[in-house]
């Protein structure tokens, strides 16, 4: 196995090493194995997670919390999804398949109230931008 130490990790996945650590104090990312002089080694497997962090928090601009709950679905779904493929053909596939179908739900109910928030965001930008222009119609009039 090719062990990584945070500088690695932190340069392949574009996080900063006290970010990387940050997320393995508040649980987001499981603690490493450590080597005998108490240094943290990551695998490529880590480095993965980390970059799926990365896009989820910049793409979608979840907050922590959000971050929190999308990868546990995120990591329920993986767990159901191989669950799923050990029943292929057998009576207890409608089961699996119905309890990947609600995680999947869930991961789209939450990325459904993010754009609602910056659709909402947007709608008070334009709001305010019409509101600005017509003020700035009205003092080039004369108008006050």
């Amino acid at each position: 196995m090719n062990e990584l130490r945070i500088d690695d990790v932190a340069r392949k996945s574009g996080l900063t090493k006290r970010a990387i650590r940050y997320y393995e104090q508040i649980g987001l990312l499981p603690s490493p194995t450590r080597s005998e002089g108490g240094y943290r080694l990551y695998t490529e497997k880590d480095v993965e997670f980390l970059k799926k962090v990365m896009n989820a928090k910049e793409v979608m601009g979840f907050s922590l919390q959000e971050l929190q709950e999308f990868l546990k679905l995120s990591e329920t779904l993986e767990l159901q999804r191989l669950d799923y493929r050990q029943v292929k053909g057998t009576n207890q596939q409608k089961e699996k398949l119905e309890k990947v179908l609600h995680t999947v739900e869930e991961e789209l109910r939450l990325i459904e109230q993010k754009k609602n928030n910056i659709l909402k965001v947007e709608a008070d930008l334009f709001s305010l931008r019409d509101r600005a222009q017509k003020a700035l119609i009205r003092f080039e009039k004369g108008e006050k």
